[in-house]
């Protein structure tokens, strides 16, 4: 794809990891489209960025879509429901949205031309109990229904794939952290469920972090988790996009690939962090393992390494800080 024609659709491009997926893109010269029912979203993350509001699977919304961009040559799959709890308990809202929807979406995107696919998958897909990396063929053992979406849509993405349907390519995140550098856009809510968002909550509220797990098979007992900057993982995209013929081919129309820092930092390593940037000490509370908790695991990163030619370069010091900056500028926006 020559780069002056390089234009995508961006699915939940109005959402954390959208937007910044967003920005990237746009940094490098790649123009951009957002479709978001903004249920999550923000629609000021849309803005100047070609953004429609609707589902992922309206027909006549993707029709018309593609007939006032016929240059969009790539989707962007960001689109989802995320949270890990509610997908316990609705779990066919989940599959409804995350599966489902998205079958719909790559046919229809297919019939229109749009044949190219780069996925929004998760490190949730695997077993993540080691303490220790995990490559692309570690062993598949998703956690939850919302874990199991994105196993399904990468097997149904395969299959497309090898039936000559479409090319794709999964990303499997780890764990995002931070905002855009320029604070252009970032977590739409000031309480996230990560772990540094609910140490960024103790800190607002001058309660006690409540640290869950100490005797997991890591080199301090806390859990442990692969921790990316989003800019890098925006990036990543940015050249999977630019290298997508390259990373798959008719003779080889599917890949994945970990998405991390290539190491792992545990909770009390992440608390040391926040506390170095913020130059205050956080009180800390232990307990015991929460059910469903798991001791964590770090990507092994070569094959996009060597397929991307990325690797992550901000440190989780950079997270935190970014991450605060946009916790403030989020206040003044919700404000105004």
């Amino acid at each position: 794809m020559s780069m002056g024609r390089m234009k995508v659709m961006i699915t939940g491009g109005a959402r954390y990891i959208g937007s910044t997926v967003a920005s990237a893109c746009l940094d490098a010269g790649i123009r951009v489209v957002v479709l978001d029912d903004l249920s999550t979203g923000r629609a000021e993350f849309g803005a100047e960025r070609n953004l429609y509001r609707g589902d992922i699977a309206d027909a006549t919304l993707l029709e018309r879509i593609v007939k006032e961009h016929p240059d969009i040559n790539l989707v962007i799959h960001c689109a989802a429901r995320i949270v890990v709890p509610d997908s316990v308990a609705e779990p066919l809202d989940y599959y409804d949205v995350n599966v489902g929807r998205t079958l719909t979406m790559v046919r229809l995107l297919a019939a229109l031309g749009v044949s190219r696919v780069l996925f929004s998958s998760s490190a949730a897909i695997y077993s993540g109990d080691s303490g220790g990396g995990v490559d692309e063929d570690a062993e598949i053992a998703p956690g939850s229904p919302y874990a199991s979406t994105k196993w399904m849509v990468e097997q149904i993405l395969r299959d497309s794939a090898q039936a000559g349907k479409i090319r794709a390519v999964a990303l499997r995140y780890f764990n995002p952290i931070g905002a855009d550098p320029r604070l252009r856009t970032g977590l739409q809510s000031l309480a996230p469920s990560h772990a540094l968002g609910k140490i960024m909550t103790a800190r607002a509220t001058a309660t006690p972090f409540t640290l869950t797990g100490t005797d997991w098979n890591t080199r301090d007992g806390s859990g442990l988790r692969d921790y990316i900057h989003v800019w890098d993982l925006a990036r990543a995209h940015v050249a999977a996009v630019q290298r997508f013929d390259g990373i798959v081919n008719a003779d080889d129309p599917y890949s994945a690939m970990n998405i991390g820092t290539g190491h792992g930092v545990t909770v009390r390593e992440l608390v040391s962090a926040f506390e170095a940037v913020t130059g205050e000490p956080l009180e800390v509370i232990e307990s015991g393992r929460r059910p469903g908790d798991q001791a964590g695991a770090f990507a092994l990163v070569g094959r996009a390494e060597a397929g991307l030619g990325w690797k992550a370069d901000r440190s989780v010091e950079d997270g935190v800080r970014d991450a605060l900056a946009w916790a403030e500028k989020l206040k003044t926006l919700n404000r105004s």
